[in-house]
């Protein structure tokens, strides 16, 4: 009789205990959402590409979440940390890039945007265009919008 009372109970705690579990996964957020404007996830490629026309590498990786990815058009290796994007970015300004949105698409969330699109940069070192697919994820961390991933990759196909 004891051993049927003690799971009974048992089985009562752990009902009770994954009810509550349960209720933690389905609770609301409690974080306030940054309100924000297409147009200002939009301007930050535009602060993006003026820092890179800098040529500083600090400033811009600067634009970079402390935790974030950087998969690169002209490398095949991710970048995660700042010492791998300053490297990549060391060498991807020695030609004076200067990009350009040709086609974009917004999605805002709550501390998050996504603007992803096609682009083209040209090189003034070179002359030389350059037509690229691009993907950045941001994150507001409370006081500005970082860049938690950033993909760039050459069109595939030569345009006719």
């Amino acid at each position: 009789m004891k051993t049927l009372a003690l799971l009974a109970l048992t089985g009562c705690a752990l009902i009770t205990t994954g009810t509550a579990y349960a209720g933690a996964l389905a609770a609301p957020r409690s974080e306030s959402c940054k309100a924000v404007t297409e147009q200002e996830i939009a301007s930050l490629f535009e602060q993006w590409n003026q820092d890179l026309q800098t040529g500083d590498v600090h400033k811009i990786v600067a634009h970079y979440a402390q935790r974030s990815i950087l998969l690169p058009t002209v490398s095949n290796k991710p970048r995660l940390t700042v010492a791998e994007k300053e490297d990549y970015f060391h060498h991807f300004v020695e030609n004076r890039p200067s990009g350009k949105i040709d086609q974009r698409f917004i999605q805002i969330d709550c501390n998050t945007a996504f603007d992803a699109g096609l682009y083209s940069f040209t090189f003034a070192k070179t002359g030389v265009t350059v037509s690229a697919r691009y993907s950045y994820t941001y994150h507001w961390d409370g006081a500005r919008w970082l860049i938690t991933s950033h993909h760039s990759s050459a069109m595939p196909e030569k345009k006719s």
